[in-house]
């Protein structure tokens, strides 16, 4: 068998010196886009970060590992239940394999920490979840030829295989149903702008109300927490008093969004309508139980994790992003 290739050889290959290809392994910010691409195509073309030695090789890792990465802040991983539902899911599908997952968190201002062991080998394949525009740790797996699968759309301009959810379409359903039951003053909180999800549900949901004649729709934008549903509905019924429905991205905001109306006086449905997205737990708990677009996260993640292993097995990306369905659940709130 063919000798591994070292780091200096992975230098010679993509023309740059060896202490600048081990600058790029660890993460170093003193290297320029171009630089470190050479040194990721070099290492993928030469084998150095996907080649394994045989299993029970001596001082080689036999077992594979997959690497579950948040794009978030660790407390929003341990406090929102779409991250538990995903993450869950994930496990069992690479526990049946026999297949070991890490969860690591990564924002942008850690991503340079959490880069240099996923791309030098540490791991055999990436999971990568909610990474919004310009994160550098997408930006530097794209390059890498590290096997990764994104669990939602990466940012645009980002070339890596993914599985969705159809959030265009979730708000699009969320429309049709506040025009059909007659709604007129209809306002959203809508998600991060740089989350493609976000971005999509927004989209879907103004795309249907324009299509309908409904042009002015007033936009408050919250981070899927409680508190910052609260502060939208606030900020909306002082934009728009006379507002009588509103679509929230996520059933958390949807349900600081109801708290807020209860102080305001407004009844809900009776004066305002409300709609949230994900129909998490929280959904069945609100009083009144709230109306949600369902997302199928667990089938989402389930599918993610298998494509990967597929990935891992045959060495190539099975073709296609699958996109999967949403689903209007009518309950108490809409």
């Amino acid at each position: 068998m063919a000798d591994l290739p070292t780091l200096a050889e992975v230098a010679a290959a993509a023309g740059v010196s060896p202490a600048t290809a081990s600058r790029v392994l660890t993460g170093s910010v003193r290297v320029t886009t171009s630089t470190r691409r050479q040194v990721h195509d070099a290492m993928s073309r030469l084998g150095y970060v996907r080649r394994r030695a045989p299993r029970g090789s001596a001082g080689r890792r036999a077992e594979q590992i997959i690497a579950a990465v948040v794009c978030e802040h660790s407390p929003r991983l341990f406090t929102e239940p779409f991250y538990a539902r995903l993450l869950s899911a994930c496990e069992e599908v690479l526990t049946t394999h026999g297949v070991p997952m890490v969860v690591m968190t990564a924002t942008p201002a850690t991503a340079s920490i959490a880069a240099p062991p996923l791309v030098a080998g540490a791991v055999d394949g990436v999971l990568l979840i909610g990474a919004r525009a310009r994160h550098p740790l997408a930006v530097t797996l794209a390059a890498s030829g590290v096997p990764v699968r994104c669990a939602g759309r990466p940012p645009d301009g980002i070339d890596l295989p993914f599985v969705d959810m159809d959030n265009r379409d979730g708000g699009r359903q969320a429309a049709e149903h506040l025009l059909l039951n007659n709604r007129k003053h209809i306002a959203t909180i809508a998600g991060p702008p740089t989350l493609p999800a976000a971005r999509d549900r927004l989209e879907g949901f103004r795309q249907t109300l324009r299509d309908a004649g409904v042009l002015d729709m007033p936009v408050a934008y919250g981070d899927f927490t409680h508190a910052s549903g609260a502060h939208a509905m606030q900020w909306l019924l002082q934009r728009a008093p006379h507002l009588d429905a509103v679509f929230a991205a996520s059933d958390v905001m949807a349900a600081g969004a109801m708290q807020t109306l209860r102080r305001a006086g407004r009844k809900v449905p009776d004066d305002v309508a409300v709609i949230g997205y994900d129909d998490a737990p929280v959904a069945r708990h609100t009083s009144p139980t709230l109306t949600t677009v369902r997302q199928p996260v667990e089938e989402m993640a389930t599918l993610a994790a298998r494509l990967l292993l597929m990935t891992l097995a045959d060495g190539d990306n099975p073709k296609g992003n699958p996109v999967l369905p949403t689903e209007l659940v009518v309950r108490e709130s809409a």
